[in-house]
């Protein structure tokens, strides 16, 4: 069986349209229909079927898929194994984070660990995104390694059944209101503070949203909750506008004159992040050496020391 056949029909199975997929792969298009033609004649079995101007995969051809792309991966990642180990310093690193981590944490990881002899020409591919969507991505194996919230469930599987979840730093959270907001000017904020006024608070979709729920039970009143918004940024501006007040992570780069963050005294609660990989997966030397540098440098600099992020 041709590799090249197999490849040729992972690509078609992506695009479901002939002409796109063979100028995608840098062929002709009778090359393309031929080794799709061949193929199927080896397997005995139809793979496509015509839907309209454009062609889908029949119900075995999507069953087939599933195995070629195993297969497919399986071999990448042999190429690049096989590649690193004769030149393990020039590997590359598929890095997921949250929005929060892109102002701070993960630059600073990235920037102290190219310092590191031997790790110079070590690559980074970067994707930002919520802890769901990122540990989808990463069970996926569009990422190596994820630093994110836990999430417990991805779709019907447990999360640590499917992950390692590795404990790595603590966020602090804090209250963001308007620069002319009364609990601007207040010197102690409280939690029973918080219920007076309009809160902007984190959706569903949000790593943080449980937490925020757990910080918000401290309180003796209910929160009025008025806008439930995905992004860390998207909140802060729609508290600089004054449509509502909110418990968000330290951002320390945000605009100091528009908005206060302010410290919640008696709140008890900090936002874990992990540094997540799935479980009994193969990873390169590129990708341990990052991982294990990532927990050293957070336990030397945030953890033993009582640092927060």
């Amino acid at each position: 069986m041709n590799l090249r056949h197999l490849i040729f029909f992972r690509e078609l199975a992506h695009t479901q349209h002939m002409a796109q997929a063979a100028e995608n792969l840098g062929i002709s298009q009778p090359s393309l229909s031929y080794a799709i033609k061949k193929l199927e004649a080896e397997l005995n079995v139809p793979l496509f079927e015509p839907d309209g101007r454009n062609i889908k995969l029949t119900p075995l051809g999507r069953i087939y898929l599933k195995y070629i792309n195993e297969s497919l991966n399986n071999l990448s990642h042999g190429n690049q194994l096989i590649k690193q180990l004769t030149n393990p310093n020039e590997g590359h690193v598929n890095l997921g984070f949250t929005y929060t981590l892109g102002q701070r944490l993960v630059p600073e990881l990235m920037t102290e660990f190219k310092k590191v002899a031997g790790n110079e020409k070590i690559s980074f591919t970067l994707g930002q995104n919520d802890s769901a969507h990122l540990l989808k991505d990463l069970d996926d194996e569009k990422f190596d390694i994820v630093l994110s919230s836990h999430v417990d469930q991805i779709g019907d599987q447990d999360a640590d059944s499917i992950f390692e979840f590795h404990p790595i730093v603590e966020q602090e959270i804090v209250l963001a209101v308007p620069a002319n907001h009364p609990l601007a000017l207040k010197r102690h904020v409280l939690m029973n503070d918080l219920t007076a006024y309009p809160m902007i608070i984190f959706s569903q979709n949000s790593g943080l949203r449980p937490l925020v729920d757990k910080i918000l039970q401290q309180a003796d009143g209910k929160p009025n909750i008025v806008y439930q918004i995905e992004e860390d940024h998207t909140i802060a501006g729609f508290v600089e506008y004054g449509l509502g007040i909110a418990l968000i992570p330290n951002l320390a780069q945000l605009n100091s004159q528009k908005l206060v963050l302010r410290h919640v005294e008696d709140n008890q609660f900090r936002h874990q992040l992990y540094l997540v990989v799935k479980r009994d997966h193969f990873t390169t030397p590129s990708v341990q050496r990052f991982k294990k540098f990532v927990q050293q440098y957070c336990e030397a600099h945030f953890t033993s020391i009582g640092e927060f992020i």
